[in-house]
């Protein structure tokens, strides 16, 4: 392999990885961050168990299903995965989507749900 051929594929991995970097740290996921603490952070933690469940991992997560943490029946029984949509359903009206939850704070600005997700999103 050329010279010039090593050099350009570890051009093309940075980019790669600066790319993914840039995602992480998009201004909706900043933005998210900042909606989480505010709306969320009282309730719901990142990692162990608050009042409210951890986040982390939540996006793609079937609800109800977070270890060590007692879920409502609605909840439980609801059969929702945390898809983007179902948590801008959610954030939306969680009383409306499941009945029953114990949920009851709303994201009610299109932008900050949007934000919250992505936010939601970059943690794992």
């Amino acid at each position: 392999m050329a010279r010039s051929e090593v050099w350009l594929g570890a051009v093309a991995f940075a980019a790669s990885l600066s790319a993914t970097g840039a995602m992480a740290q998009s201004p909706d996921a900043a933005k998210g961050a900042d909606v989480f603490d505010d709306r969320c952070g009282s309730c719901h933690v990142i990692g162990g168990v608050g009042q409210g469940p951890s986040l982390a991992g939540v996006v793609g997560r079937k609800a109800g299903a977070a270890p060590g943490f007692a879920y409502t029946d609605a909840l439980k029984h609801s059969g929702l995965a945390w898809t983007p949509a179902n948590l801008d359903r959610w954030l939306t009206g969680p009383q409306k989507l499941v009945p029953g939850t114990a949920m009851n704070v709303e994201v009610p600005d299109a932008a900050e749900r949007r934000a919250l997700i992505a936010y939601l999103a970059t943690l794992k």
